[in-house]
């Protein structure tokens, strides 16, 4: 198993999970303006990595389609990062983390009802679990956990457009952020003309923040890029856990959000549906590999690149 992948991996899912560390500490300015700055800083560090590298060839190669489903995936990831820096900020980190555990169980989900796939026992019944978790959380919030259902279509969409575009992550953060620059730089104008701008304003620490957003989206996505080279889907796989259930201990030990029993039930739900889909998906590939010994060119074959986390 090469550690340094494995290294790679986890070390991607962790820095995702700990986002509402980051996201905290710019909690003084408005939700929208966050948003702003993470889609300029990050086609600011996409334009270095691809100066540094000399990568541009990707670039000229996408023709109308990708730019299309690029677009979409622009506006998708949009409401997706925009949603979570709400939820955020406002002290729902639970509920953005219970987005996060729904997110593989809706994606088979979408697999079913887009790609005509064909459910396996075991995803009938992860599915199953995961809709009654839902359904007792519902009870619990007194209302739909919009957040996480929101959260975990728009990532799961986004996977699926991701998918059909077969697009490299760096060119694809750097197309999707480059569409949505005009509007994030022109509203960090409007703001700071307005006076109301965080930036600068509140303070050097808070400016320095907000610059390094982009090194916060973009350091993880490499890390998952190294990993995702180094190791098989079936080991990648299981370790996304880690991202939603740092969020979970986050927003249940630092921040001191209340998790009611009959919303513990609800997520005791949703986590025994993951086992339940992870450990069908781990006895599926160990049943293949009996079959079909894999051939040594396909021993840490790249696995196909999962939509960016938050």
């Amino acid at each position: 198993m090469n550690t340094s992948g494995i290294a790679c991996g986890i070390g991607a899912y962790a820095l995702w999970g700990l986002m509402p560390l980051y996201l905290k500490l710019l909690s003084s300015a408005g939700e929208i303006e966050i948003l702003a700055h993470r889609i300029v800083w990050s086609l600011v560090v996409v334009a270095i990595i691809v100066m540094a590298t000399r990568t541009t060839r990707p670039f000229r190669a996408l023709d109308r389609r990708a730019y299309l489903l690029l677009a979409l995936a622009a506006a998708l990831i949009t409401v997706n990062w925009g949603t979570y820096i709400w939820a955020v900020v406002s002290d729902q980190v639970v509920e953005a983390a219970l987005g996060y555990f729904i997110n593989p169980l809706l994606t088979v989900a979408l697999g079913v009802v887009v790609l005509r796939e064909r459910l396996r026992a075991h995803q009938w019944v992860a599915i199953g679990l995961a809709a009654a978790g839902v359904a007792v959380l519902t009870v619990g919030y007194g209302r739909p956990p919009w957040i996480a259902l929101i959260l975990a279509t728009s990532f799961a969409v986004y996977g699926l457009v991701k998918k059909k575009a077969d697009i490299g992550a760096v060119t694809s953060l750097g197309v999707e952020t480059a569409i949505l620059f005009p509007c994030a730089l022109g509203y960090l104008i409007a703001v700071d003309l307005s006076g109301d701008a965080a930036f600068v304003r509140h303070g050097w620490s808070i400016s320095v923040l907000f610059a390094a957003s982009g090194l916060v989206t973009a350091v993880p996505l490499l890390l998952f890029n190294a990993a995702a080279v180094r190791v098989p889907l079936s080991v990648l796989g299981p370790l996304q856990y880690i991202t939603p259930t740092t969020q979970f201990l986050l927003g249940v030990l630092l921040y001191g959000e209340h998790v009611s029993p009959v919303r513990m039930a609800g997520f005791v739900l949703i986590w025994l549906a993951l086992a339940v889909l992870t450990g069908g998906l781990l006895v599926r590939r160990r049943q293949l590999r009996r079959r079909a010994p894999p051939s040594d060119d396909a021993i840490g074959a790249p696995v196909q690149t999962p939509a960016r986390r938050p």
